[in-house]
């Protein structure tokens, strides 16, 4: 049995690049514990420990969109609903393996299964 290690999302807003192309659709991959001590050497998170996300997430996100690669520039000129949205589902991969949970609806008490990868939006 193999285990899933990449995921697959659909940003809320997504990245406009300098040409105006909207890039919503992305692939992110579990974090290694590489990818967790590298950006603690570098000193912008050193001076800023809210840089950390950024470059966790230019690590670990595989593809955007069309974008030949993922840079920091691309994670900072993310809208923050999208940073946001990347945030919790790095959360969820990484701390938890998936990206699937169980909701309660408020009204019917109907249990359901909604997938994190999934609430960007189409």
């Amino acid at each position: 049995m193999s285990r899933q290690t990449e995921y697959e999302f659909t940003l809320p807003v997504g990245f406009t690049d300098q040409d105006g192309g909207v890039h919503r659709q992305g692939v992110m991959r579990m974090a290694t514990a590489m990818d967790e001590i590298v950006p603690m050497r570098d000193p912008r998170v050193r001076n800023n420990q809210a840089y950390l996300a950024v470059i966790l997430l230019s690590r670990v996100i595989t593809r955007l969109g069309t974008l030949p690669m993922i840079s920091t520039a691309v994670i900072e000129n993310l809208y923050v609903a999208d940073l946001s949205y990347l945030q919790a589902l790095y959360r969820r991969i990484n701390e938890e393996g998936k990206t699937t949970f169980t909701v309660t609806c408020p009204a019917c008490q109907t249990k359901h299964e909604v997938d994190l990868a999934e609430l960007g939006g189409s």
